[in-house]
């Protein structure tokens, strides 16, 4: 079995609640933020499957299309690509927060299902996110989890903790 990198999208990836973006409903609204197109490409490099687990209730309360969704992430991927990083696959939760779906973090369903389509052993994989939500998903599918950002704003008691994805792939590649 492979491993797998499950990464959130928002606060992860890119930026959310910042000067220059409140929310990502269109290609336009999507910044890598700084150092994730070389943590990628440091996790590919390392053997991982790496995967985005994403909530997009957007979608659900109207905000925004799933071919919009798509259109963001073909741009996630271009921007990427010029790190030489990939994605291997994306699942999203389209449906409103509190609608009670199986797929919405905090529940593990979309971490367990692209482990079972790409036959990824949750528990040789990680979780990375910036809210609690993120990191009880990747608990609950049996991940170690990873909480990336200000750790002083968050009840969640993740595995590790680091300042931005690029300080976690910098350690990991030194204690693999």
């Amino acid at each position: 079995m492979d491993k797998g990198m499950f990464l959130d999208r928002d606060g992860v990836i890119n930026e959310v609640l910042t000067q220059r973006v409140k929310f990502v409903n269109k290609p336009g609204d999507f910044y890598l933020l700084d150092g994730v197109g070389e943590a990628i490409k440091a996790f590919n490099d390392m053997g991982f499957r790496v995967f985005v687990v994403t909530n997009q209730g957007g979608i659900g309360l109207g905000y925004m299309t799933e071919d919009s969704l798509t259109a963001i992430h073909n741009k996630m991927a271009d921007d990427l690509a010029q790190y030489g990083a990939v994605i291997d696959d994306i699942a999203y939760c389209p449906h409103k927060p509190h609608a009670g779906c199986p797929c919405r973090k905090p529940k593990p369903q979309m971490i367990l299902d692209l482990a079972e389509k790409h036959v990824v052993d949750p528990g040789q994989s990680y979780m990375v996110g910036d809210r609690e939500p993120d990191i009880e998903a990747g608990r609950q599918a049996g991940t170690t989890t990873v909480l990336v950002g200000a750790k002083d704003r968050h009840t969640a008691e993740p595995d590790k903790h680091f300042p931005n994805l690029l300080t976690f792939a910098s350690w990991l590649k030194k204690h693999l």
